[in-house]
């Protein structure tokens, strides 16, 4: 799949998808409705708009997911930066951060994958 990229509602089936894969179809419509209140027809629609930009796989009435949640995420998260920032990362954050204070939690968190990541590409 080249676009990562899920609106709203399909990130909504997805998450489902993750949550239970594989799933039957028709039970995944059912937790639809009584989740989302989807009617039938909304989320099979959505089932084969996935399934024909390869994001999940619907055979023999069993959905499971083709792309996984954090390469989603991650490609979501790339996109934004490069639209809003050029692609650099430290004006991303700098924006993020604007304003806001990070808990010492946070901030180690941080800086163990600012570490883990020299640490790969150093």
């Amino acid at each position: 799949m080249d676009d990562y990229r899920l609106f709203d509602a399909e990130y909504r089936l997805m998450d489902l998808v993750w949550e239970r894969q594989p799933i039957n179809s028709t039970a995944l419509s059912k937790l639809c409705q009584e989740r989302l209140e989807w009617k039938k027809s909304t989320t099979f629609n959505l089932i084969r708009k996935l399934g024909e930009r390869g994001v999940l796989k619907n055979e023999n009435a069993t959905v499971t997911a083709l792309v996984g949640r954090e390469e989603v995420l991650r490609r979501e998260s790339e996109a934004a930066v490069e639209k809003s920032f050029g692609g650099y990362l430290p004006g991303f954050v700098a924006a993020f951060l604007n304003g806001k204070t990070l808990s010492h939690r946070e901030a180690e968190e941080l800086r163990r994958l600012i570490d883990e990541s020299e640490a790969r590409h150093g």
